[in-house]
């Protein structure tokens, strides 16, 4: 029998990256993109090779080329390090699983690797969905997020936050708040669905060469911020404030607010974050055409409103000549 699990790309639409730091975000999912993960039983616990794995390349050229877009990191720690943490947890609620029964496990997935649209975070809810088929068991929702982020931050020493896995969990368009209070307390924040009458009139374009390792940036960040960086701790409270003001555009379909909201999003996100030379291209070239631009996550990849359909054929344009994929994003 074959078990399955997937998870979409997502991206921060207002608030990141204040998630770290206690503060609010809202975000979606895109469903145009996929991380699937598959099981089934077999003699042995293996898990299969897949692209960020393989050491067989056509070339030196091929390989450095990947080298230089993926950097070492594939699917399988990923994979592992989730295996692991998923057993932890049962084991944790006096429900150990059954450890004799094998299987092999694969991903597949179709999201642009490391240009913020949440690939690697993907993979991981992905396999504890297939894992939670595979057993039949489940985890509460609002407690999932935290488990993913710790298979990543725990496991593997990657800086991140919990915006990712929430709305990879959750789906659709969301509101969180990272309360400090809340999240020390009982380990998760407060997550409300956003459902307006209309959904917001929103694009994604990334440039697949742009791929970065994200967490080296959020390394920085995370010292400045425990040692109290006025600049950093300041923004963090914009962030937050921003966030409300985005909420409520949202619930009252405000797409001019939306629109402002977003763009500030990104200038403050200036004031504490270096931002290379192409990203703020991106964002340039986008805003050009009337649109407004913030990065999804780390960079790479942007997203923002547009106003009326010539306006989007006319970014699809102007972001295609330098090289940029732009869509409208399925969020369900």
């Amino acid at each position: 029998m074959i078990y399955t699990g997937k998870a979409h790309a997502r991206a921060g639409l207002v608030g990141n990256p204040s998630d770290g730091y206690f503060g609010k975000t809202i975000s979606f999912i895109i469903c145009n993109f996929t991380a699937g993960v598959t099981i089934w039983e077999s003699p042995h616990f293996e898990i299969l090779p897949t692209h960020g794995d393989l050491a067989k390349y056509d070339s030196i050229d091929g390989f450095l080329r990947d080298q230089k877009l993926f950097g070492y990191y594939g699917g399988m720690r990923l994979m592992k390090a989730a295996v692991k943490k998923f057993h932890d947890h049962f084991r944790k609620q006096n429900a150990p699983l059954e450890t004799k029964r094998n299987f092999t496990m694969q991903f597949q997935s179709d999201i642009p690797r490391l240009v913020g649209l949440s690939g690697s975070s993907g993979i991981v809810v992905a396999t504890f969905r297939a894992l939670m088929n595979f057993y039949g068991v489940d985890i509460a929702k609002e407690i999932m997020p935290g488990l993913v982020l710790s298979v990543e931050r725990d496991e593997l020493g990657i800086t991140a936050g919990l915006q990712d896995r929430v709305i990879q969990t959750y789906e659709g368009l969301v509101y969180m708040n990272f309360d400090r209070q809340l999240l020390e307390s009982r380990g998760y924040g407060d997550y409300q669905y956003l459902k307006p009458n209309e959904m917001p009139p929103l694009y994604v374009a990334y440039d697949a060469e742009r791929a970065e390792i994200s967490d080296v940036t959020h390394r920085n960040l995370k010292a400045l911020w425990e040692k109290g960086d006025p600049v950093v701790v300041g923004a963090m409270d914009k962030l937050r404030l921003l966030v409300d003001r985005g909420k409520s555009a949202i619930d009252n379909c405000d797409w001019d607010e939306l629109h402002k909201v977003t763009n500030e999003n990104f200038e403050i996100r200036k004031t504490i974050m270096p931002i290379a030379p192409e990203n703020q291209r991106m964002i340039d070239v986008a805003r050009s055409v009337g649109v407004s631009a913030k990065f999804a996550g780390s960079g790479g990849a942007i997203c923002g409103i547009y106003h009326g359909e010539k306006q989007y054929q006319d970014l699809v344009k102007a972001l295609g000549e330098i090289k940029c994929a732009v869509l409208k994003p399925t969020v369900n």
